[in-house]
């Protein structure tokens, strides 16, 4: 007679793929928006200020959201709050998908469709805040220390690729209409909440609901915090500037600068994913990895100095990119190594607003020292991340 235990469903293994597609999605999601958004502007008689004052809303919310967002799923479990997040993010998406549509149909008045830009964005970014917190608490939650840069560095990859295909995906769909391309990316966060939903498993909160969250100045969170922010700094400002120092330093007309500076985007997003497939593969060290990390993409910022060619820059920006692929998720698996279980949510969120801040102080500090010389800001992101090769492992 068959033993009854014999007959329960094994529990499901705890499985990256869904959390993957969900970063995956959201990712090409959001390049899709930036893909666009000049040339909606364009049509919608908006100035360059509206279309930066709309994404830097979206990020401020996204850096005030963060730490909330990871301590609430410490205190009531990963998968509701992953679910509530994905699914703000899904709805608000499709909305701001659907005025922008509407608005180029109907020719809005700027001063709306600015508005209604800017709510769009600070709704978006509400939601997507839960996104990456509560994936990185996630895997903090089911995958070993020693494990953890390796999982994370899978997930970075998976937003590694929306950020590839995301702008290409646009420009494929772009000839049959400007709001077509954000519908079908539209799809994608439906599917990874379906997936979500599937294939996550309940688990029980890793806190008591009255348990407090680690604070910003919490020790154990001090390099994390560092390093997370200067990466997200380091990166926002090779990207504000690509297009202006293929201009200035290379001498390219201005469609060619363009060309180039598109190019050298797409040439960081597949050194990005690369490196994390490998680093996937190793079993180092969080600081360890942080630290050659930051020193390879140090060199690449620093040897773009000399550049003189459309090559030269994109091997460059290939070599600053393959280092940032360490960092980025190692940072993460540093922070959750750092804190107790009932804190990764907290601590997962934190990194998420660190890097926020990188990317809005980025641009406007990056763009400010580009004013003195052309190589200015990548000599100023060449020493920061030696510093932080230097220190990130003096606690160690």
């Amino acid at each position: 007679m068959e033993n009854p235990a014999s007959a329960v469903s094994p529990v499901r293994a705890f499985s990256l793929a869904p959390l993957m597609f969900q970063n995956f999605s959201c990712t090409l999601a959001i390049m899709a928006f930036v893909a666009l958004v000049g040339p909606v502007a364009r049509i919608l008689s908006l100035e360059p200020w509206h279309i930066g004052a709309a994404m830097t809303m979206g990020g401020f919310t996204w850096i005030l959201c963060a730490r909330w967002w990871g301590g609430l799923s410490d205190r009531h479990g990963r998968r509701p709050i992953m679910l509530i997040g994905l699914t703000g993010f899904t709805v608000s998406y499709f909305g701001l998908c659907l005025f922008i549509d509407l608005s180029l149909r109907h020719q809005l008045l700027p001063m709306l469709a600015f508005l209604g830009l800017v709510v769009g964005r600070v709704v978006v970014g509400l939601f997507y805040a839960a996104v990456p917190a509560t994936a990185a608490a996630t895997v903090a939650d089911n995958v070993e220390p020693d494990k953890r840069a390796g999982a994370m560095a899978l997930l970075g990859a998976a937003s590694g690729a929306g950020m590839v295909i995301g702008p290409g995906f646009v420009g494929l769909l772009a000839p049959y209409g400007l709001g077509f391309p954000m519908y079908v990316t539209a799809v994608l966060p439906v599917l990874a909440l379906v997936l979500v939903w599937w294939r996550i498993p309940r688990q029980p909160p890793q806190a008591a609901p009255v348990t407090r969250a680690p604070k910003l100045q919490d020790r154990r969170l001090r390099r994390p915090i560092v390093v997370a922010f200067s990466a997200a700094f380091s990166v926002s400002i090779a990207q504000v500037t690509v297009g202006f120092f293929a201009l200035d330093q290379l001498g390219l007309p201005a469609p060619e600068a363009a060309q180039v500076a598109g190019i050298a985007l797409t040439v960081v997003g597949v050194a990005l994913i690369i490196s994390q497939s490998i680093l996937r593969k190793l079993s180092q060290p969080p600081a360890r990895l942080i630290r050659i990390g930051a020193l390879v993409s140090a060199c690449g910022f620093m040897v773009s100095v000399w550049v003189e060619s459309v090559w030269g820059l994109w091997a460059c920006f290939g070599l600053a990119a393959a280092g940032m692929g360490w960092v980025y998720p190692s940072v993460s698996a540093l922070a959750a190594n750092s804190v107790s279980s009932e804190e990764q949510g907290a601590a997962a969120g934190t990194v998420t607003a660190a890097q926020g801040v990188g990317v809005v102080v980025g641009p406007m500090l990056g763009t400010f020292i580009y004013a003195f010389h052309a190589t200015a800001p990548y000599v100023m992101v060449a020493v920061l991340l030696l510093a932080i090769s230097l220190w990130v492992e003096q606690n160690d």
